[in-house]
């Protein structure tokens, strides 16, 4: 098969495809080594391969890997200008049932966080990043995430994401409050915003 009916095969399928979708498209598994021999093709992560000379982002690889995938803590602190660090990773939450495998990825770098099914979907939004659709946590949701996780952060980081969240126009304060119950956070979110509100 010629480079230009891949180039094709792949632009079709969004920059990504997994094992199953080549086999299906006739490339055979001896064919597969031998492009990812000759650098043609790359392997992002278990069964799922993009083309070397294409380009696609970072979050396009992820959402099309794993389209359940919820941006989270320094990814989306970023995204919604609440930290001008620009993340080592990208941060995502996934069900804790999911196989570790899937979200091993060679590249691009993410740091998965395994969540339960029934707090993974609380305050989920879309967004759209680089021209890919991918799912993010409200800006409510992810300051409660930062308060139940506090320790575990950097002290200027979670102060400057609160200054910036307290700033923002488009805060919802009755969201913020019905997830920090939900995420028992009630106290912190009194103790470090409510004086500001």
């Amino acid at each position: 098969m010629n480079v230009k009916l891949i180039e094709d095969m792949f632009k079709n399928h969004n920059g990504v495809m997994k094992t199953s979708e080549l086999y299906d498209n006739g490339i055979t598994k001896y064919e597969l080594k031998k492009f990812l021999a000759s650098n043609i093709l790359e392997r992002l992560s278990k069964g799922y391969y993009k083309m070397v000379n294409q380009e696609i982002s970072d979050i396009g690889i992820v959402s099309k890997v794993v389209p359940s995938a919820v941006l989270c803590f320094d990814s989306a602190l970023f995204h919604y200008g609440y930290s001008d660090r620009i993340p080592s990773a990208i941060h995502i939450a996934i069900n804790k049932d999911i196989s570790k495998s899937k979200v091993k990825f060679d590249y691009p770098f993410v740091k998965a966080y395994f969540v339960e099914p029934f707090l993974l979907e609380l305050g989920v939004e879309k967004t759209t990043i680089d021209d890919t659709e991918m799912l993010i946590y409200s800006r409510d949701r992810l300051i409660c995430d930062c308060l139940y996780y506090e320790n575990k952060m950097e002290i200027e980081l979670l102060n400057k994401a609160i200054t910036n969240y307290i700033k923002d126009p488009k805060k919802n304060i009755s969201k913020l409050m019905e997830y920090a119950k939900i995420r028992k956070v009630e106290k912190k979110v009194y103790d470090k915003i409510g004086i500001w509100l």
